[in-house]
């Protein structure tokens, strides 16, 4: 082990000296100055506001670290962050400030659907580039009709295919879904149904619960009752924490799966012992701990780890999103310099359009025909174990 060990010294110092590099590479140039503004739209308040706060932390860390690092020469990045309340009226009123005013160079949006989706006319007529951290796929797709909305989070396909790889290996019978009954709860009952379908597991039934709801207990009790062998909790962080104990409740001896919009605190809380081994699907950034850093981004992601929770005293799983989000749209700007471009508003529209990184969510990957960039291979299976998460197997 003391080889691995020792690398990882090593291998933090490349990134760090990679970031002064590319500093030093524009301090060599004429630098302009000055601040580069980015919107933020999140849910502060509300029923989204664990993720949304979580997303605001990140963000104000990432852009504290680039601003530190001298990578935009003289020039500083700046978030203006409002609060829509998970309300969509609200998200439509900051939206429209912002792509009206003439300073905003890139919005980032919050884990609201129904929001994101919303603006995703106003942010193309407006031609301001957008990153979206909402999960339903319709943010971002059809791409010919969301040319300057982009998304960054797993994706429903994905989740749903690894879910039932993993309850294929297992032997799985049948399975019963809770899910939530919007945007992305809908699309994880269309893409379970059909893998399931595929892999000839049967759904013995689906619940839907709200997504403000604060007691799914009669849902799961309506799914226990059709004796499944897995229930999948297909809900955000604190939905799918009351389904746990719900299942406990109801003495539930199965197997218990996590789409990763479940992810939440690195630390599972007060009802632990009845998410244990639970499995979740999502980034490994949630059990980075369990991973060797044998290559420069993991040593990178294990770095956020240790900046988010050293500066806040624990971590979210959907932080990395938002940091990933202030690094593409970073990364479009000194694209755009370093070919003797402008980067203006459709220079970093198009930018995104190609971006491939290796971030601390994963490999990331966006095409003219598909604007949602989290890959497949950055997906792993969690498992629930002494109140936190850790790396299945």
């Amino acid at each position: 082990m003391r080889p691995i060990r020792s690398a990882i010294p090593a291998l933090l110092a490349s990134v760090i000296m990679a970031t002064s590099l590319t500093g030093c590479q524009f301090g060599d140039a004429e630098q302009e100055t000055g601040e580069i503004l980015i919107g933020a739209d999140l849910e502060l308040s509300g029923a989204a506001a664990q993720v949304g706060k979580a997303y605001q932390r990140a963000l104000e860390l990432k852009v504290e670290q680039v601003n530190e690092s001298g990578v935009l020469g003289g020039r500083k990045l700046r978030l203006d962050v409002r609060d829509n309340r998970f309300d969509q009226k609200v998200s439509e009123s900051n939206i429209g400030e912002f792509t009206s005013n003439p300073a905003t160079t890139a919005i980032i949006m919050g884990s609201c659907n129904e929001c994101a989706i919303s603006a995703a006319k106003t942010v193309n007529d407006k031609r301001v580039p957008t990153i979206a951290l909402a999960p339903a796929s319709d943010v971002a797709a059809p791409a010919a009709e969301r040319r300057y909305m982009f998304k960054l989070g797993p994706n429903a396909r994905d989740n749903a295919a690894a879910i039932v790889t993993e309850l294929r290996t297992r032997k799985a019978k049948n399975v019963a879904l809770l899910h939530t009954d919007d945007k992305y709860g809908q699309e994880g009952l269309q893409t379970l149904t059909a893998e399931l379908k595929k892999a000839e597991i049967d759904l013995v039934g689906a619940r839907a619960v709200q997504a403000t709801d604060t007691d799914v207990s009669q849902a799961v009790q309506a799914l226990v009752a059709l004796a499944p062998d897995t229930v999948v909790v297909w809900a955000p962080a604190e939905q799918a924490t009351l389904a746990s104990a719900s299942l406990a409740e109801e003495d539930f001896e199965g197997d218990v799966f996590f789409d990763g919009v479940a992810a939440g605190d690195l630390f599972i809380g007060g009802n632990s012992r009845a998410a244990e081994n639970t499995t979740m699907v999502f980034t490994q950034t949630m059990a980075i701990d369990d991973v060797i850093a044998t290559t420069p981004a993991k040593a990178a992601r294990k770095q956020w780890f240790m900046d988010y929770t050293a500066r806040f005293g624990g971590y979210y799983g959907y932080s990395s999103f938002a940091a990933d989000a202030v690094q593409l749209i970073v990364d479009a700007i000194n694209r755009a310099e370093a070919e003797d471009g402008t980067p203006d508003r459709d220079t970093i529209r198009a930018l995104l359009e190609t971006a491939e990184t290796d971030g601390l969510s994963g490999p990331i990957r966006m095409t003219p025909e598909n604007h949602s960039g989290l890959m497949p291979q950055a997906l792993t299976l969690l498992v629930a174990r002494g109140g936190r998460w850790r790396m299945a197997g």
